[in-house]
């Protein structure tokens, strides 16, 4: 069976073949392939992703071909001259099924456009169709004007440039969506939205595959540094940093040593005419409780340092105005991370209230805060949310299971 895989994100393996970066995104697709291929010997992968190049490339490499397909317009217009790379690429692999992670961009419409829908089935990831609705994460209009900055004028890119951008993928994403028969997701949430969208679609449910490395820790409570947060990703709205802030001074009544790591680049110090709007609401929020020792920044994180970055941190926490599931959550609770999150999207999914993580109504930052404060408290408790939802995730997240379901899908849809 040949298989083609439409990604938005660059394999590490072939970004080491071309000597780039790896990126710090999308290695979960990287781990569900090769769990794929240990599964079904019989399975012949190719990968087809944009990349910043001129030329239409082919590449074989660790027992996947690798599609590289020139990126003119970062993926942001649709791109017509696509449709001629997607003709080449299906005449030469000749897939079975082709999979497309992720609906928001428009190079997979491409293929579609191009190729036809037969045997297409897409992956959910996030829905930004739906998300775009959220993108304020609570913050009112009259806030986000007041703390739009030269930088983002100049460089067309306020909090409301943002949203409309998202809202224009949102379109390519209702009509990729609109344009298959087969749809994979993996919450609730996703699912009755694809109903919404496409109720002829046919919905196939299947877990993700994370990251090898956060399979392997084990998160104990005499070794983590006490009473420290961590939050994955912070740098704009919809990740819900704002109201980790405006919980943090109800924490520090309790816990005065309290401390806040956030992973990624600092977006908010000594930034000038850098600084974007959102970094500069967040730094006067910052100022306004006074917490400038309370923020840390990690910058960004290789998969070795992410998953010390867990274990050494007493809880996570996920305070995002809207998820499908967290990929984040599925981490931290992996390696046995106590994990608070706000109630919204699929996360309902992923934490069972009080037996695998404390969710928490994402407007009401007093209940973030009696949860981070519970964990803080009570050694008990965490522990068991500890325990608990490590099992789950084990279970969630397990390679061999995954594979073989997603293995029983294409079979599925090839019937």
């Amino acid at each position: 069976m040949k298989i083609l895989w439409i990604t938005n994100t660059l394999f590490p393996d072939i970004c080491i073949e071309l000597g780039i970066s790896v990126p710090v995104i999308g290695g979960w697709m990287h781990s569900g392939a090769k769990a794929l291929l240990n599964e079904n010997s019989g399975i012949k992968l190719g990968v087809a992703t944009l990349y910043k190049g001129k030329e239409f490339k082919s590449i074989h490499l660790n027992g996947i071909t690798y599609f590289l397909l020139p990126n003119k317009r970062n993926n942001r217009k649709y791109e017509y001259a696509l449709e001629s790379h997607w003709k080449t690429i299906n005449s030469q692999f000749r897939p079975d099924i082709v999979h497309l992670h992720g609906s928001e961009y428009p190079v997979g419409l491409a293929f579609i456009k191009a190729c036809g829908n037969r045997n297409v089935v897409v992956s959910i990831q996030g829905l930004v169709s739906v998300y775009e609705k959220y993108y304020y994460g609570g913050i009112s209009r009259y806030t986000l004007l007041k703390n739009t900055t030269l930088r983002d004028l100049v460089r067309l890119d306020t909090i409301f440039f943002q949203q409309s951008n998202m809202r224009r993928r949102g379109l390519w994403e209702k009509e990729t969506l609109q344009s298959v028969d087969h749809v994979i997701g993996r919450t609730s949430w996703d699912k009755i939205h694809t109903w919404a969208l496409n109720p002829s679609a046919n919905y196939h449910f299947c877990n993700e595959t994370l990251r090898e490395s956060f399979y392997v820790g084990n998160w104990e409570i005499e070794k983590c540094e006490r009473y420290s947060i961590f939050l994955s990703q912070a740098n704009y709205p919809i990740k819900g940093l704002h109201k980790m802030i405006e919980a943090l001074p109800l924490i520090i009544r309790h816990f005065p040593s309290v401390k806040v790591y956030v992973a990624g680049n600092d977006f908010i110090t000594n930034r000038r005419w850098k600084l974007s709007g959102y970094g500069k609401y967040i730094s006067s929020q910052i100022d306004k409780f006074r917490l400038k020792d309370k923020i840390i920044f990690t910058g960004n994180l290789s998969e070795k340092d992410m998953c010390e970055r867990y274990l050494n941190s007493h809880v996570f926490v996920c305070p995002s105005s809207i998820e499908n599931s967290s990929n984040s959550v599925g981490e931290a609770q992996l390696l046995g991370v106590p994990c608070v999150a706000s109630y919204v999207g699929g996360m309902s999914n992923l934490i069972s209230q009080r037996k695998t993580g404390i969710l928490y109504r994402f407007e009401e930052i007093e209940i973030l805060a009696n949860g981070v404060c519970e964990i803080f408290y009570n050694d008990t408790l965490a522990t068991e949310l500890s325990k608990k939802g490590k099992e789950e995730a084990l279970f969630r997240h397990n390679g061999k299971i995954n594979a073989q379901q997603l293995c029983s899908i294409y079979e599925s849809i090839l019937r």
